[in-house]
């Protein structure tokens, strides 16, 4: 049985005329932040209500909240046993009367989704579930990032393979495999899980509907209507649905989920405010972020702090608390002064730690001054760095280690474009940066090496005992691979305790076209090595601090990662899907590479 496409059957048996009056999910359940004893629960749903969520002895419900006539609530479910694997259920609360919305009687696609109408649409997927982490369970990370949300079919597959979320969805209800896999204990999506610039087919006749794209933005999104619609898209299909209802996830924005090249620089962003529709999409684009992805990205301490959050808590009145203005004139302030809010946040886990950094709307974009980071998230970040855990963890959607000859290039650009080589080099720098890309965190030298400083002092044990790893999980770059650091430069004689790794999954699911694969190998880990170096020093770029080598990769099929924690070091793998037997809507997850990286504890 496979999924099929837009408006397929509802998922329940009752009649049209009963159906209309029942409360209904429209997304969700996403299973968001989970520890021992707590988890959040975010739905989106048709009509203001009351959301219950029940899982064992445990329950609780919070009241939706609105936002541009959608309606959401994130509620906290408390009193969880450690360690404990819990099916629960979600129920809809209008006018005192319950209605039971998940599971559904049938996971079939009941919202827009761009699978073909003519294939069957259910899918006998098991609970969802809620699971606690365990005391002192070691760590096992899943990540990833770059996720298009086009057809599961055979012309979707043509075009943007098959798509390694949903195979791995499969696989772990046992649909594809008859193998017992291990969970992870939590998802990390490090960016582009939507795409609002290169809209597919299904958000192009959405938009056309309801205006005209001959005029600016054309086919990208506008306002918070078509991002609701986008999110809508990408996370429908039934197994992805079913995947995110019960594997704990962590999301952080890049720049398609906002535009290509978003922050990229001064001068970008100077062009982008000269537009008549750039406000309207930032701010439609961190509202929606807010509400999407990153409330669930807290924990119920950090989310009681939170501004927005705080309103939702605060409201005692009849129906639910209309947060539209609020989120605008928010997503307004933020983006104008990004130092006012944090989207960065770190967990523990179990004697590990995972640090997830902001590497997009933190950024210092003025004529005379640019940072990655600004002073307070550098400060904030420089806090987290720190030993006494036995893996440090960083997700960032940027890679921090380019294949190096990049590294050298994206130095280079940024002194070029910064006048090294004089007004006409600086315009040159720019058009190379923002044409080829060159804004990850090698084009930020200063933050660059400063985040480096950090690094090496954790790793050489001035910031208590050293990790076995410090570890960066990333994205982005539509290509995967893992690199480590070998060896600080010439002079620096401190030892390194902890290895100090660079890994690399994407994408989910939006690969190269082939003919830009063989090039992009070799000219990120061939030409770019020699004149990356050369380019870098005509323009007086300081050798960087330490030397970095790859270790594997690098491979370019649409991928999901695992990162785990063992008593050795770390296992590593990354998984695809693959259509077996003409069977489009059912791939099966094979494995790409595995990496067994030893790292012992430092002594």
């Amino acid at each position: 049985m496979t999924p099929g496409r837009d408006e397929a059957a509802p998922a329940s048996a009752h009649t049209d005329d009963e159906t209309a009056q029942r409360p209904e999910l429209v997304l969700g359940p996403l299973l968001r932040f989970v520890d021992h004893h707590e988890a959040a629960v975010w739905v989106e749903t048709d009509r203001a209500c009351t959301v219950r969520v029940a899982a064992g002895a445990a329950s609780a419900e919070a009241r939706t909240f609105g936002v541009h006539g959608h309606h959401y609530a994130l509620v906290e479910v408390s009193g969880l046993e450690p360690g404990t694997v819990t099916a629960y259920d979600v129920e809809l609360v209008v006018d005192g009367t319950p209605t039971h919305v998940w599971p559904p009687e049938r996971h079939v696609a009941v919202g827009p989704t761009e699978d073909s109408a003519a294939d069957a649409t259910e899918l006998d997927l098991p609970a969802s579930v809620i699971s606690t982490l365990r005391p002192g369970k070691s760590p096992r990370i899943a990540f990833g990032s770059c996720r298009t949300s086009v057809s599961h079919d055979q012309e979707g597959n043509a075009t943007h393979g098959v798509d390694a979320m949903r195979a791995y969805a499969l696989a772990m209800a046992g649909l594809t495999s008859d193998e017992q896999l291990r969970w992870p204990d939590l998802v990390v999506f490090l960016g582009d899980q939507v795409y609002a610039d290169e809209t597919t087919e299904a958000m192009r006749e959405f938009i056309s509907a309801r205006r005209d794209i001959d005029e600016p933005p054309g086919t990208e999104l506008q306002d918070y209507e078509e991002y609701a619609h986008l999110y809508r898209l990408a996370w429908s299909d039934p197994a992805n649905r079913w995947l995110l209802s019960t594997l704990p996830s962590l999301m952080i924005f890049d720049d398609h989920d906002v535009r290509d090249d978003w922050n990229t620089s001064y001068a970008w962003r100077q062009e982008m405010e000269r537009t008549e529709w750039w406000h309207g999409r930032i701010v439609a684009g961190l509202a929606s972020y807010w509400v999407y992805q990153h409330v669930g990205n807290l924990s119920v301490e950090e989310r009681a702090k939170d501004e927005i959050w705080q309103q939702v808590v605060a409201h005692d009145g009849p129906g639910e608390v209309d947060l539209s203005r609020t989120l605008d004139d928010f997503a307004e302030r933020v983006d104008a002064e990004p130092e006012t809010y944090r989207w960065s946040y770190a967990r523990d886990l179990e004697g590990s730690r995972l640090v997830v950094v902001d590497s997009r709307a933190a950024r210092v974009l003025e004529a005379d001054d640019r940072a990655l980071l600004d002073d307070g998230e550098l400060a904030w970040l420089d806090e987290q760095l720190q030993g006494d855990v036995e893996h440090l963890f960083v997700g960032t959607s940027l890679p921090w280690l380019l294949p190096p000859g990049l590294q050298h290039l994206e130095a280079f650009s940024e002194a070029l474009a910064g006048g090294a080589w004089g007004r006409r080099g600086a315009r040159a720098g720019e058009w190379a940066r923002q044409t080829v890309d060159l804004e990850h965190w090698g084009a930020f030298q200063d933050t660059f090496r400063r985040v480096a400083e950090m690094v090496v002092q954790v790793a050489t044990g001035e910031r208590g005992t050293p990790p076995r790893t410090v570890t960066f999980l990333s994205g982005d770059v539509h290509h995967s691979y893992v690199s480590e650091v070998t060896h600080l430069r010439d002079g620096d004689t401190r030892r390194l305790r902890s290895r100090v790794l660079q890994l690399v999954c994407s994408p989910i699911r939006n690969p190269l076209p082939r003919s830009m694969r063989f090039a992009t190998a070799v000219l990120s880990y061939g030409v770019a090595g020699v004149l990356g170096q050369v380019a870098s020093r005509s323009a007086h770029v300081d050798e960087p601090p330490f030397r970095w080598e790859r270790l594997r990769g690098p491979w370019f099929d649409n991928n999901l990662a695992v990162a785990e924690v063992t008593e050795d070091g770390l296992l590593l793998s990354w998984s695809k899907g693959e259509v077996e037997d003409g069977k489009e809507h059912l791939p099966v997850l094979t494995r790409v590479c595995d990496v067994r990286l030893d790292a012992p504890a430092a002594r």
